[in-house]
């Protein structure tokens, strides 16, 4: 793009949502030793037994549908590497995560709450439509074309 005289300002790669799926909590119980967190069984849709997740999310319930982090997953937000561990006694095999973890926006007062026919097991990006990267472009005064996508395509 710089040799046609568009200036490229940022490249958003939305690559590291890649390792994020669709998952189901199939139960939400009451943590045994927090009052504030509960204990997940969660189904990512990969037709292994459900894992179990530790969440303080206040919306985390039976039924919600959201984006699910497998130990081994960096979570960019929070710029932590994901392994398993014990939260107060009980072990946690992975996360539910928000949207402010994701760094989609800086939404943090819950799991992302997907509709209920979002496909359980697939690629969160692709269901989002964020697996395509994101280029700004900084337009010069000489170039009234490129103001659009048709223009910067055309060239």
């Amino acid at each position: 793009l710089t040799s046609i005289g568009l200036e490229v300002e940022h490249v958003d790669d939305r690559a590291s949502l890649a390792p994020f799926v669709i998952a189901k909590v199939v139960t939400a119980v009451q943590h045994p030793d927090a009052d504030r967190l509960r204990v997940l069984t969660v189904d990512t849709g990969d037709g292994k037994p459900p894992v179990q997740v530790v969440c303080g999310a206040p919306n985390a319930r039976a039924g919600l549908i959201g984006a699910f982090a497998a130990p081994g997953t960096y979570i960019p937000g929070i710029d932590v590497t994901l392994t398993v561990g014990k939260i107060r006694g009980v072990e946690s095999h992975g996360m539910m995560c928000s949207e402010r973890e994701l760094e989609l926006s800086e939404e943090h007062d819950g799991i992302i709450d997907l509709p209920a026919d979002a496909p359980v097991g697939t690629s969160f990006a692709a269901y989002a439509h964020l697996d395509d990267p994101l280029i700004e472009i900084n337009l010069t005064p000489n170039r009234p074309d490129a103001t659009s996508v048709h223009g910067i395509a055309r060239d």
